[in-house]
């Protein structure tokens, strides 16, 4: 495979960790009952009442912008449609990831549906892989492959659930000891209410059921290499509107190489997704790639 070409794919695993390292940022609703936005409700009821509304909504149209630093891909966006439960996927994403491949087209679509993603790389990826334009992930096999036992499993529930987030972090944002209503705001021209809280590394640790599957054990040395890391804590703020759904939401990390960022807006809840595979004949498997390069680079194979 060409030079450019392995540049493609590994802008495609920078797309791909933005969207798995995003996913537990997205929001989901809040609903509370008839006139709760407008009044003095307990936010907890208010918040509670959201999370069983977005779980039931199950997908929405969202407008995302990832902040971060460039090592980590620099800034974002994405437009399209999630869903969760089941988790499904069709987004648009461009930015400055796209130009660390000079030939990588200007946006990449997105798909995702089974725990497996496809990535649209363009005419000139399909001009270099026999008409394939269409690169597959199946992000469970990859953590499979690294040979960790806790990132396998920490990938593979965490991919089950990604889509079911939006609910989840209002699950989360429940469990913040400094959970807070800021006020009145509008958002986009739309009167909104704003909440807001923080986790500790620790707290959010402590309260994310989708690291259930990990033993005690993973889950320490998670904590100690999330720690490690710098990562001190998340911010998360949210604003709804007068139906009760969220018009958006923004977490924040703090950690050494800077601030990460991602701020959702949502709209059309409950309008559903449906996400097809591209024919297999445009497809090639990533995993399938790198297998034979490293066949062909082991001496015992040759």
């Amino acid at each position: 495979m060409s030079v450019s070409a392995w540049k493609r794919a590994g802008v495609s695993l920078t797309l791909a960790a933005v969207v798995v390292g995003v996913a537990g940022c997205q929001s989901g609703e809040k609903k509370p009952v008839a006139g709760a936005a407008k009044s003095e409700a307990p936010v907890t009821e208010v918040l509670t009442a959201a999370y069983k509304k977005t779980a039931a909504a199950k997908s929405a149209k969202v407008h995302m912008t990832v902040t971060s630093p460039a090592a980590a891909g620099g800034t974002m966006e994405m437009d399209g449609t999630m869903g969760w439960g089941p988790t499904v996927m069709d987004m648009t994403m461009k930015g400055e990831a796209l130009q660390a491949a000079p030939d990588a087209p200007e946006q990449v679509r997105m798909i995702m549906a089974d725990n497996v993603m496809f990535m649209d790389m363009g005419a000139s990826a399909a001009a270099e892989m026999d008409g394939k334009r269409w690169m597959k992930m199946d992000l469970g096999a990859i953590a499979k492959a690294s040979g960790n036992a806790a990132a396998q499993k920490q990938m593979t529930r965490g991919l089950e659930g990604m889509n079911q987030d939006p609910a989840q972090q209002l699950a989360l944002l429940l469990e913040s000891p400094n959970l807070k209503r800021v006020g009145a705001e509008k958002i986009g021209g739309v009167a909104t209410q704003h909440y807001k809280g923080s986790l500790s590394v620790a707290e959010m640790l402590s309260a994310n059921k989708s690291l259930d599957v990990l033993s005690a054990e993973e889950r320490k040395s998670l904590l100690a290499n999330v720690k490690k890391s710098g990562i001190t804590g998340y911010d998360t703020e949210v604003w709804v509107d007068e139906d009760g759904y969220p018009r958006r939401m923004n977490v924040g990390v703090d950690n050494p190489q800077g601030e990460i960022t991602v701020v959702a807006d949502y709209s059309d809840y409950g309008a559903g997704v449906t996400v097809e595979a591209p024919p297999a004949g445009e497809t090639f498997d990533l995993m399938e790639m790198l297998k034979g390069i490293g066949q062909a680079a082991d001496p015992a194979t040759t």
